[in-house]
């Protein structure tokens, strides 16, 4: 019981954590512009993170959490591997 009870601050600091998602815009909007078909338009949803006030959180998230597709902090898959390769 113990052990349960130590995990749980764990899990606190990670809801606190993603709290950003819930001030995220693209959770107003379509979830299908931020996870086109493969050749699929990505201006929608990039536009939509160049206004959202949470878009270097989610970015950051993305990059922590080896996000492979959708449009996360205003980039792509490709671009957010671009962007972990480049020196700091």
């Amino acid at each position: 019981m113990s052990e349960a009870r130590a995990e749980l601050p764990a899990l606190i600091v990670s809801s606190e954590q993603l709290s950003w998602q819930e001030r995220a815009l693209c959770a107003q909007t379509d979830p299908e512009a931020f996870f086109p078909e493969k050749g699929g338009s990505t201006r929608e949803a990039k536009r939509v993170c160049l206004s959202c006030d949470v878009r270097s959180e989610c970015l950051e998230y993305a990059l922590a959490h080896d996000e492979r597709f959708g449009i996360w902090g205003g980039l792509s898959e490709r671009e957010r591997r671009r962007l972990k390769r480049r020196p700091a």
